[in-house]
């Protein structure tokens, strides 16, 4: 039974990757995304924990770590859901047709998206006009808005 859910979320996996955009995703030098921290925590914790590669996940050529087997699986079943939005470059330098590299202590989660940003001053900024600069950092990343 246990190697059918395998097979069954390595699946999910590999319709999730080739229907998801070729965005690139901020990683570490090791490939490593959210530099090693688990993003399933941030919706089932409500804090960051940094992952271990014990639980690792490759998933749009990107090591993904987790906490736990749990939080891999959940992950594998629902990889966008978890993902940080923006390929987990800094929502609000996004916004501004910037890529920063993201604090994984400076975070939120809006309308059961994870946003991450490049500090928590940034984030703390960005949280003001979150609306409005979430709806820019959209228009920037999809290449409809001008960066100039």
């Amino acid at each position: 039974m246990t190697v059918l859910v395998s097979a069954i979320l390595v699946i999910a996996v590999m319709i999730a990757t080739a229907r998801a955009d070729d965005a690139t995703i901020n990683k570490t030098a090791d490939n490593v995304a959210i530099k090693g921290y688990d993003t399933v925590a941030y919706f089932t914790d409500s804090k960051a924990i940094e992952g271990s590669a014990k639980h690792e996940v490759m998933w749009q050529d990107t090591r993904w770590y987790f906490v736990s087997e749990e939080h891999r699986n959940l992950f594998l079943a629902a990889p966008s859901r978890y993902a940080p939005q923006f390929g987990g470059w800094c929502a609000a330098g996004v916004a501004a047709g910037r890529y920063y590299a993201p604090d994984p202590e400076a975070w939120a989660i809006v309308d059961g998206k994870l946003y991450l940003n490049s500090s928590r001053a940034v984030a703390d900024e960005w949280q003001q006009e979150r609306a409005e600069k979430i709806a820019r950092a959209e228009q920037v990343w999809s290449g409809q808005a001008s960066t100039n």
